[in-house]
């Protein structure tokens, strides 16, 4: 059969159900003349009918079953392995054992994804060299530019963050969590920035100032530089003043794409590209979110597509109960490891403005979202950010038939999960975030390009998982 041409093939099914029928009318009729013959004429007819009609139900569905598992179903994997390997650049070959039935479309499709694999690669070679000589370039300024004692952020006209440095980060991280394309106004009060800021933008000049922090008692003296045009302004903070270590300092973070962007949009009209998601996973006691606790929440930003180096949530979390052995074997952590973690409050606290402004992104959503909401009505939390279950996407791009546990979605996108980090709230949620990276170029390639067209094609696939939206 693996020999026969994919036309041959599908002439095959049509005689085999044009012939399937002819035989089970012969029998239908010859049933119903039996019954004729013994002066049951009505009854006949109506056994003739039943064959006929259930007979031919029957060879159609079985003939579709065949169909689908052959043809509609490998076609299926073989789009999807195209488009992984066109947009998520996946490595390696095509599988063609699993489209074995479709002629030569799949030794084809191989030799088409065997060179685009080498034209990507010929590709690279050729700009490796400049590429390597301008990371280092970068690198160096990076580095100088986090020595600088001066803590400086740039943000835009939306009074988002674009860029912070490594002296920055450390100021911002007495607040909270540095975050990139954030609203300043998470870490410095409002009123003193818009005041500043409309002096700045009306007198084009330089505007000192002093701003409380939005946690704590602290008190930061600032000083803001309006950029050309109104695109924003350099907040300059007196590191001096702030008692930063020398060990806090990071790299340089930034994406100056942030600079043209404006406040306002609705996420359901947001293209995927263009939104700021907090990938998340938790380790709990159980299986159980109406009676079981968290011990550990991991999370990573996503923004524009990429994972931020170094804006992430981490953190062990005491449940207030015993940690069943089943689940230690699982995830590894003991009572003795949360004995001293924050509780839960504190920790889903930090999480939720961690979280904020942004999609919430975690694989099987609707488990630990469960834990977010049930301690959210408790704390006066409000999780009515949008939500992407990983699941569904995974879904909408391989098919609702395919796997689509965190492990097969890594193995068919090329992701590696090092095996110290697998059932690890951080391991998990850095995994799905690359998973998603990867699946981001795939949907617009699909047309599925605002986070609305996805939640359409998502709920087509509502009986694998919860529409948390």
């Amino acid at each position: 059969m693996t020999r026969l041409s994919l036309r041959l093939r599908n002439f095959l099914f049509f005689v085999l159900l044009g012939g399937g029928g002819v035989v089970l009318f012969c029998v239908a009729l010859f049933a119903g003349y039996q019954k004729a013959a013994a002066g049951q004429v009505g009854s006949g007819f109506i056994l003739s009918g039943a064959i006929g009609g259930f007979g031919l139900l029957g060879l159609s569905a079985g003939i579709w079953l065949l169909f689908d598992e052959n043809v509609a179903k490998p076609i299926e994997r073989l789009a999807a392995g195209l488009r992984t390997r066109a947009h998520a650049g996946a490595a390696g070959g095509m599988d063609a054992s699993t489209a074995k039935y479709l002629g030569d479309l799949a030794p084809a499709a191989a030799a088409m994804s065997r060179q685009l694999t080498d034209t990507t690669l010929n590709t690279a070679s050729l700009i490796a060299s400049e590429t390597a000589r301008i990371a280092a370039e970068r690198d160096r300024l990076t580095a100088l530019l986090t020595e600088i004692p001066v803590a400086t952020v740039l943000v835009n006209p939306a009074h988002q963050i674009v860029l912070y440095d490594g002296q920055a980060a450390a100021v911002l991280a007495q607040v909270h969590t540095p975050r990139l394309n954030a609203p300043i106004f998470d870490y410095f009060d409002r009123a003193a920035i818009e005041t500043a800021w409309n002096k700045a933008a009306k007198q084009g000049k330089e505007q000192s100032f002093d701003a409380e922090g939005t946690e704590g008692a602290q008190c930061f003296a600032l000083r803001m530089k309006p950029l050309e045009q109104g695109a924003g302004y350099l907040l300059i903070i007196d590191a001096a003043e702030t008692h930063i270590p020398p060990e806090a300092a990071r790299p340089l973070i930034y994406d100056f794409d942030l600079l043209e962007q404006r406040a306002g949009t609705r996420a359901d009209a947001t293209p995927l590209s263009d939104l700021t998601y907090v990938v998340f996973d938790t380790e709990t006691t159980g299986l159980l979110p109406h009676k079981d606790e968290i011990v550990q929440i991991g999370a990573v930003r996503v923004v524009r597509g990429r994972i931020v180096p170094g804006e992430q949530v981490d953190t062990l979390v005491n449940p207030q109960m015993p940690i069943p052995p089943g689940s230690t074997k699982v995830h590894g952590i003991t009572d003795a490891m949360v004995r001293d973690a924050p509780l839960i409050d504190s920790a889903a606290r930090d999480f939720h403005r961690f979280a904020r402004d942004a999609v919430i992104v975690a694989h099987n959503a609707p488990f630990d979202m469960a834990f977010m909401h049930r301690h959210g009505k408790r704390l006066g939390l409000d999780w009515s950010h949008p939500v992407l279950d990983t699941v569904l996407v995974s879904a909408v791009l391989f098919g609702a038939s395919q796997t689509h546990t965190l492990d097969a979605l890594c193995d068919r996108l090329g992701v590696t999960i090092p095996e110290a980090l697998r059932h690890t709230a951080m391991g998990d949620a850095y995994a799905t975030a690359e998973v998603l990276c990867k699946m981001l170029p795939m949907l617009k390639a699909r047309g599925i390009v605002t986070f609305g067209d996805m939640l359409a094609e998502t709920r087509k696939h509502g009986r694998l998982l919860e529409d948390l939206n």
